[in-house]
């Protein structure tokens, strides 16, 4: 573990606003795509920019049993997102001199004084920094055999079996130390937490239709969670919902894409909403680096760390009971993503860390690229783009800007199968160079025809067709097994 205050200044320059918007459709059709690829039962996603909302889409359904589809309206338990949201309420007070980062545990909470946590401080316990027990030695009501803790249940694990490592000795993920948060900050402001942090944190940024709990209210537009596949027939299992007792703080609030952007935007810099630059950069710079499955991860006080290509992003990942969720801020440019799923499997992360990547790759500046050739323009550019398909799978000619990209939007990442190709004329595109696999520094012929259309192009000499002519061809010869329908040709 590290404790170095060196924070990586991002490199990557601030998206266009306009630009960001003319890439949406297409950010649009990846991640629908994906959903269906992955077959995740819903996923609700928000890209802002500063306080413009970019997109806002919801894909598949909000319970599989019922069939409902899901709305940019349903609500999501974003569970570790709490703590962030925790953390913001932690500082303003740390800003209003009424707790200080240096304070302890047992400085605050006079119950606690006879813990092994009594001595953990405030900046310990918001950076996981304090040695404190992750949940508890018994903590199946992650499986929800039994309630979350209360208040005196906490009390009964900080006592009991709080300490597994002396502060600074590691990184250690605690819910158990930010629901002892939660009982500090109720301790300070003399309210509950969930009424303070509505006040303080919520209300200023008018989220409305996010709670520190699931309220009986917001059940009537919460999305149902499910389990993973289970057994031959791959059948997912319905969540039922319950409260978080005293890890509110922890894992509690729930909320909607939309919403939970708007909150993380407005821990970037400069946005003076909820805390001072001066707070942010605290809550920003890394108390903590390791290596986790080969990857350096970070953790502020509050927020996670990830640099996405040459992108440092801070945001918070949520776990609960048959819902993953993610969200990722670039605190010098304002750019956020926020992608909540309703399955225990799903790939919040990896939708996120694509629309990053999507967003860098469609929005690079086009001084980076070649001038279009003459008489080549940007509407010959548009004609070549949509989605591509052949016996071997999909691709996706895309444009952004004066440049165009090549990319699987079946594969996990966008960058996986991803090539730049150049206009050589109207018609004709070349794969950069570049060494590899596939078809570097080969020509790519499209055939159009009278009325303008791309009817076919080659890569590496193989033809792909638009969608709805390829699915047209195959539907026609699609072989089936005798007494099964044949596929309809698409119209």
């Amino acid at each position: 573990m590290s404790t170095s205050t060196t924070r990586p200044e991002p490199t990557t320059s601030r998206p266009s606003l306009a630009r960001l918007r003319e890439i949406a459709p297409y950010l649009s059709r990846w991640l629908a795509t994906q959903v269906e690829c992955r077959q995740v039962p819903g996923a609700q996603v928000a890209v802002r920019l500063g306080e413009e909302l970019v997109l806002s889409e919801a894909y598949g359904v909000a319970d599989l049993a019922t069939g409902q589809p899901l709305t940019t309206e349903h609500i999501f338990r974003v569970a570790s997102h709490s703590k962030t949201f925790t953390a913001v309420a932690v500082l303003q007070l740390v800003e209003q001199g009424r707790l200080r980062l240096d304070d302890t545990v047992a400085d605050v909470l006079e119950d606690y004084r006879e813990t092994p946590l009594a001595q953990v401080t405030v900046r310990e316990l918001l950076s996981h920094t304090g040695g404190v027990i992750r949940d508890g030695v018994d903590s199946d009501f992650w499986q929800l055999d039994r309630p979350f803790p209360d208040a005196d249940a906490l009390l009964a694990v900080a006592l009991e079996h709080g300490a597994t490592y002396e502060p600074q000795e590691h990184f250690k993920y605690s819910n158990i130390g930010y629901g002892v948060l939660g009982a500090m900050v109720e301790q300070v402001t003399g309210t509950g937490y969930a009424e303070h942090v509505t006040s303080a944190v919520l209300a200023p940024l008018g989220l409305t239709s996010t709670t520190p709990e699931l309220t009986d209210a917001a059940l009537a537009t919460a999305v149902t969670g499910h389990s993973r596949p289970h057994g031959r027939t791959r059948d997912r299992v319905t969540v039922d919902h319950v409260g978080t007792g005293a890890l509110a703080a922890a894992t509690g609030f729930a909320s909607t894409a939309e919403e939970l952007s708007r909150f993380f935007g407005a821990l970037a810099l400069g946005s003076g909403e909820l805390l001072t630059d001066r707070s942010l950069r605290l809550m920003h710079r890394p108390e903590s680096t390791f290596t986790r499955r080969g990857v350096q991860v970070s953790y502020g006080m509050g927020l996670i760390g990830a640099t996405i290509g040459e992108r440092r992003t801070v945001g918070h990942s949520g776990g609960f009971p048959g819902q993953i969720t993610r969200t990722m801020v670039d605190p010098a440019t304002g750019l956020v993503v926020c992608v909540l799923t309703n399955a225990v499997d799903g790939p919040a992360e990896t939708l996120a860390t694509g629309l990053v990547q999507l967003v860098d790759v469609l929005t690079k500046d086009s001084a980076d690229w070649q001038a279009l050739p003459d008489g080549v323009t940007p509407d010959d550019l548009d004609r070549l783009t949509g989605r591509y398909l052949s016996l071997w799978g999909e691709v996706d000619v895309v444009r952004g800007g004066d440049r165009l990209v090549m990319l699987d939007p079946t594969t996990p990442g966008p960058l996986d199968a991803l090539e730049e190709v150049r206009a050589i004329d109207a018609t004709t595109l070349r794969v950069e160079d570049k060494d590899g696999f596939g078809g570097s520094g080969e020509r790519v012929p499209f055939e159009i025809d009278e009325e303008g259309r791309v009817v076919r192009l080659r890569i590496t000499g193989v033809s792909s067709w638009p969608e709805e002519t390829y699915l047209a061809r195959r539907g026609a010869s699609w072989t089936h097994a005798p007494g099964q329908a044949a596929p309809v040709p698409a119209s």
